[in-house]
């Protein structure tokens, strides 16, 4: 167990600290304000040490969006064209078309890893010891979220960067303006993952849910194809992609990239994250929510 994780953990006292003569900083073992961010900086830097320590994860993380550019892009140019349509005042590529939906599936792909470490880490990991520490779960899993983001964040403007050699056509002010909305639509992304890793107490059973929710919600979405283009072949289709929040957020993402603000998707972004976030925080809660039917994380009560 590292340092931060003992300090979170473990009541300080101030006879614990503080030797003869010597007072106890006021911020150790309090839990106010500057206690809950000391904690969050805390879970928010071991995750991020964890993520610069594993490139392996990095680099996997960047295939899949690379593979569909420089592969399945280039094969489809000719096939999927697109139309005029906002945020585009033109005729664009597909692969131009399909750069923000990659970039919003990496952080997909993202919130269920971290979904994924957050099942182990309940059961046999660090969180076992945060959750039954003196701060409130809420906190516990925001920092959790919180973290999940930044490290989704980094992998996104490191797919645009190298997006940016295969003439994307980004202006240079949309990859600032697109940073609300990553940490928007990764908020939501991680937010759903945090729920579903309530739901599931083997680390086994969580492949078949992950598969069971990425791929319909990448593939059900706006992220490859125009939804225009999706209603022409499938009325009902059309409507899933539109009840899809991953498409809400990639449009959210879409619009920003160059410029614009999409005021139907940021709503419906923000909301699914509370939503989903709220029901996390209830499933964690060892009093009332799932893990109350489980006895708690590993089977211990908070």
């Amino acid at each position: 167990m590292s340092p931060v994780e003992e300090r979170m953990s473990t009541p300080v006292t101030a006879g614990s600290q503080a030797g003869p003569g010597r007072r106890a900083p006021a911020h150790l073992g309090r839990l106010d304000a500057l206690g809950y961010l000391i904690c969050l900086g805390g879970i928010v830097r071991r995750e991020l040490l964890r993520f610069f320590n594993q490139k392996e994860r990095f680099f996997s993380a960047m295939v899949r969006p690379l593979v569909w550019l420089f592969i399945f892009a280039a094969g489809f140019r000719n096939t999927l064209g697109v139309s005029i349509e906002p945020p585009y005042q033109t005729y664009v590529l597909y692969e131009v078309y399909v750069v923000p939906g990659l970039a919003v599936m990496i952080q997909l792909f993202n919130g269920m890893q971290s979904s994924l470490s957050m099942v182990y880490d309940r059961e046999v990991g660090s969180m076992k010891v945060l959750l039954t520490s003196p701060y409130p779960r809420w906190l516990l899993l925001l920092a959790k979220l919180v973290a999940g983001v930044c490290v989704s964040v980094v992998q996104a403007y490191a797919f645009l960067a190298v997006a940016y050699f295969w003439e994307t056509d980004i202006p240079p002010v949309g990859y600032l303006a697109a940073l609300p909305a990553f940490l928007a639509s990764g908020l939501m992304l991680g937010a759903i993952g945090l729920f579903l890793s309530s739901l599931v107490r083997q680390l086994e059973n969580f492949a078949s849910v992950m598969n069971f929710v990425i791929f319909p919600m990448f593939f059900a979405s706006s992220a490859l194809y125009p939804l225009w283009r999706i209603r022409e072949s499938s009325e009902t289709l059309y409507w899933i992609c539109q009840c899809n929040p991953f498409s809400h957020a990639v449009q959210l993402v879409r619009f920003a990239l160059y410029g614009q603000f999409e005021p139907t998707a940021c709503a419906v972004v923000v909301g699914t994250t509370l939503a989903f976030f709220a029901l996390a925080v209830v499933a964690y809660d060892p009093g009332r929510g799932i893990m109350a039917r489980r006895g708690g994380p590993a089977g211990d009560t908070a």
